[in-house]
């Protein structure tokens, strides 16, 4: 598992209490308590999905135009979006290439519900598929879908914004809601939510997820203060959550960090990042998602992967260029990996499984980010099947 491991190498995980571990195992577990495929979509999903349909209509997806350049599709291929989300990349694929299939896989059943809408609207072309990453290979062999055989896969990683647009998902910081952040929703009722977490572990244990998952330089003060308000009350919403954290600095400091286009951005962000990425084990989750690609993928097929902060492009970056995983702190933002790690890397910049369609990751150009913000911070990385 890549959180344990990297721990071995991290001083700020070797140091943090048995507790997180503990917990952790019970997280793992409650995963592997229902079957692969799990639940289908509940009637909870379905009033989330109602009140979708009621809110304003889906964004365009980031980098639509160069996920589907670089991509390259034919007719009569066979697609698989890993993200489904609320199906944008999808239905451009489906309105753009005739006769396409596409295998539209989500671990939140209120995206499978969408997707079941759209594949009644296009017979035969979608196939929903629900579940995480991990559990993608036992998905495709039930469908009898072999190894190498997929001609195109698109992986866009992270939080929805349908999901951030719920305030009943408990993702935004900016809206009131329960603080939940399970990308599954009610799939798996016993799986701990963001309250559990934080009004579960110790102040060192939340330190510790603050600094791994966050980045968050001030880890020990915000998880002090989250220690010390949950004596008086439970924190069981997401703005009580961010209230917390802001109490614990300077009322000057709380809109003073900026984000990529220099706007304010409230100091519980990276906090709230590093909740959502523990919950739903995120990391490990994408890893497992790089994996499946790489073997269901046929020669000469196409993975584009948009990822959206530092740590999931690292471990994007890396992967594809053949680093050993297994033994790489994909937290360190200097720690590049050894010589014998790199073994697999080409001159041409990729491994022995993929070749880069470009060298560096593509941008957001300017007006793609003023028109939908949220894809500030995007990096698209587009690689070929060898």
């Amino acid at each position: 598992m890549l959180f344990h491991l990297s721990a071995r190498s991290n001083p700020m995980l070797r140091k943090a209490n048995l507790t997180v571990w503990r917990f952790w195992r019970l997280f793992k577990l409650s995963l592997h308590s229902s079957t692969v495929s799990g639940p289908g979509p509940s009637n909870k999903s379905e009033e989330l999905l109602s009140s979708v349909s009621a809110e304003k209509p889906p964004h365009t997806p980031v980098m639509l135009k160069e996920m589907l350049h670089y991509l390259d599709l034919h007719p009569g291929q066979v697609v698989l979006d890993m993200t489904f989300g609320g199906g944008g990349h999808t239905k451009a694929i489906l309105n753009m290439v005739p006769e396409v299939t596409v295998l539209a896989l989500d671990r939140d059943p209120t995206a499978i519900s969408l997707a079941q809408q759209l594949a009644k609207e296009h017979s035969g072309r979608v196939k929903p598929l629900l579940g995480r990453f991990s559990e993608l290979e036992s998905l495709l062999s039930n469908m009898n879908i072999k190894p190498s055989s997929i001609d195109a896969v698109l992986l866009d990683a992270g939080c929805s914004s349908m999901q951030m647009d719920q305030a009943e998902r408990g993702f935004a910081l900016s809206k009131d809601g329960p603080l939940d952040m399970r990308m599954d929703g009610e799939r798996y009722p016993d799986m701990p939510c963001a309250a559990d977490v934080v009004n579960t572990l110790d102040q060192q244990a939340l330190a510790s997820i603050l600094t791994a998952y966050g980045e968050e330089r001030n880890a020990r003060k915000i998880a002090s203060a989250i220690v010390e308000a949950r004596r008086l009350n439970p924190i069981t919403r997401t703005q009580q959550l961010a209230s917390v954290v802001a109490g614990s600095f300077p009322a000057a400091v709380v809109y003073a960090r900026k984000d990529r286009l220099h706007r304010s951005a409230h100091v519980a962000t990276k906090t709230f990042q590093a909740l959502r990425i523990f919950v739903n084990d995120e990391l490990n989750e994408l890893h497992a998602g790089l994996r499946v690609a790489q073997t269901a993928l046929k020669p000469g097929g196409r993975l584009c992967v948009i990822t959206f902060h530092s740590l999931e492009d690292r471990l994007v970056k890396r992967f594809l260029k053949g680093d050993d995983l297994s033994n790489l702190d994909h937290f360190s933002t200097r720690k590049q990996g050894t010589r014998k790690e790199k073994l697999g890397e080409k001159r041409d910049g990729g491994s022995d499984y993929w070749l880069p369609l470009r060298r560096k990751a593509i941008m957001p150009e300017k007006e793609d980010v003023e028109e939908n913000p949220r894809g500030r911070s995007a990096k698209l990385r587009a690689v070929l099947r060898r």
